[in-house]
């Protein structure tokens, strides 16, 4: 069962270079006076852009609101919200909530982490996936479920993993 969900914004690309990164920054920074009440919307705008928030991107948001760059990054740190390392195209997530934990999340996690070849929280050399965990989706009576991207994928089964990858994997080849 597929349900679509709303769209959140995904991130862009990832700049091919640094120089990109550093002129990228630079842009977001203009837009913003340095204050430091600024911090979460330069982080947020500044990962939406990126992709992540590269350990050089803090430190320049810290000269810029004149911060030490240890609250900037224990405000990266602190937030969910917040990557400091590239994440995939696709984003899957899997539900640890107690429904779906009982219904047999360990098992479908396990699964996905053996079709990707990765663990929670990591993602793919090629970034094309990464796999995460989460506390609970509020959809219990679809567990165990699975959301790739803003794909909700309800009543998930090991016998499906491979075929969820598959559309997504498929829809690469069709750019």
């Amino acid at each position: 069962m597929s349900i679509s969900k709303t769209a959140q914004t995904k991130p862009q690309p990832l700049p091919k270079d640094e120089q990109s990164a550093a002129d990228t920054l630079d842009e977001i920074l203009a837009s913003y006076r340095g204050d430091k009440s600024e911090l979460i919307s330069i982080l947020q705008r500044t990962q939406l852009e990126m992709g992540y928030l590269a350990e050089e991107s803090l430190n320049r948001i810290a000269v810029f609101l004149d911060l030490p760059s240890s609250t900037v990054f224990g405000v990266a740190t602190f937030y969910a919200q917040f990557k400091l390392r590239p994440i995939g195209k696709n984003v899957v997530k899997i539900c640890r909530g107690t429904g779906c934990y009982v219904k047999g999340a360990p098992r479908i996690l396990a699964e996905f982490e053996k079709e990707l070849g990765i663990n929670d929280g990591e993602t793919t050399e090629d970034l094309e996936f990464t796999l995460e965990t989460v506390a609970c989706f509020g959809c219990c009576a679809l567990a165990p479920v699975v959301v790739v991207n803003e794909d909700v994928y309800g009543k998930m089964t090991t016998d499906r993993v491979k075929e969820i990858l598959d559309t997504y994997k498929e829809k690469k080849d069709d750019e």
